[in-house]
């Protein structure tokens, strides 16, 4: 038996064509995406066919122990560990099932519990969750999981590891395309169509300051600002929005990574606590988001400005009183990637797919240009 699973492997490794399936709970703990997807070389890039997607929302008693987990103990720890390899499992063998077709192998990014930038005395740490022993067994196909922890070895901030794919996939020659993430942490990339032109590294919050304001003010009745209506009905809060931007982090230059913590309900209490409506705060935290945002164009290469075209993913495209102010702000067309054939939602999911065949293949998921690793290494552990 033990045999065979290794012969597998070495069989995948010697394919160019491969099904996987992408498997992704990001930093706003929502819920878990799954996406079936073909990949297949097309060098100097990739060619990739969505198969199936499914969105499979955590439970809410789910939601806040991953909320919690960075304050609890090794115990309950241990057990979301499981839990979260049984509710990524189960995302799976759904996607599975409505793709209909055979699967080679699963790549799951897990959980992140807690991401600890490098500092100027600490390499810097990262967890995800989500046992892959467990989505092993229950699929019954090898995983590949636990991305972030190699490129850490090697001094990297372990993100973000979508920039290779944004590059495989994205990219063209002579268009100066930036491709932005906004989850719980916005994050983006630059491409020109040159690997050597790349750069990317986490701007601030996307979500995640916004989320848990709503969800402290309203003691979790309310868990995002639905449609961006507070937002929309708030007015921005001068003196917060700049103390927001003079943090440290903003001036950082990359490679940068951002804690999800660092805007999570502590801070929320903090600024709840100078007695402003939520809607003003809200207003406030998204104007934070898009100029963080803006001001990251000041730390590309000459070569990667000014932007062409933004092409956004992620739960922030639903809210439209971000993606309009985006607009308004960056002044350039900004796409979603659903206008490019991949669905905005499903991107990270399709990500963790690409990126786990990088490692079945032996090729490096990481870019130091991206995450200060001292070299490009292949990424992951494979649990047969």
């Amino acid at each position: 038996m033990e045999s065979d699973r290794v012969a597998r492997l070495l069989e995948l490794h010697a394919r160019r064509t491969h099904v996987v399936v992408g498997l992704m709970s990001g930093t706003s703990a929502d819920g878990v995406d799954a996406a079936v997807v073909r990949i297949e070389d097309a060098p100097p890039g990739i060619t990739t066919e969505l198969l199936a997607f499914v969105e499979s929302p955590h439970a809410p008693a789910l939601r806040d122990r991953i909320l919690a987990a960075a304050r609890t103990t090794a115990a309950e720890l241990a057990q979301l560990d499981f839990d979260l390899g049984d509710v990524l499992a189960a995302a799976a063998e759904q996607a599975i099932s409505r793709a209909n077709t055979a699967v080679d192998f699963v790549g799951s990014h897990g959980q992140t519990i807690v991401h600890l930038p490098r500092g100027t005395k600490s390499r810097g740490a990262t967890m995800q969750l989500g046992q892959a022993a467990i989505i092993a067994e229950r699929t019954g196909f090898p995983v590949v999981s636990d991305f972030r922890v190699r490129d850490m070895a090697l001094g990297g901030e372990g993100a973000p590891l979508v920039p290779l794919v944004d590059h495989l996939v994205f990219a063209r020659p002579g268009e100066r395309r930036v491709l932005l993430n906004l989850g719980g942490i916005a994050n983006l990339t630059s491409v020109t169509g040159r690997l050597d032109d790349l750069l990317a590294f986490d701007t601030g919050p996307a979500n995640a300051l916004m989320d848990a304001l709503v969800r402290e003010a309203t003691k979790g009745v309310e868990r995002c600002d639905q449609d961006g209506a507070r937002a929309a009905r708030g007015r921005v809060l001068p003196g917060v929005l700049a103390e927001l931007l003079d943090e440290p982090f903003q001036r950082q230059q990359p490679p940068r990574s951002a804690d999800r913590d660092a805007y999570g309900s502590a801070r929320a209490r903090t600024l709840l606590a100078r007695g402003h409506t939520l809607d003003d705060l809200v207003a406030t935290a998204m104007e934070f988001t898009v100029q963080a945002i803006a001001r990251a164009a000041a730390f590309l290469p000459r070569e990667a400005v000014p932007w062409d075209r933004v092409i956004a993913s992620g739960g922030g495209t639903r809210n439209p009183t971000l993606m309009r102010r985006l607009r308004e702000t960056l002044r350039v067309r900004v796409d979603t990637t659903d206008d490019h054939g991949i669905p905005s939602q499903a991107k990270e999911a399709i990500a963790f797919a690409i990126l786990a065949r990088q490692t079945i293949l032996g090729r490096p998921g990481n870019l130091e240009r991206a995450t200060g690793a001292s070299r490009a290494t292949i990424l992951g552990t494979i649990t047969p």
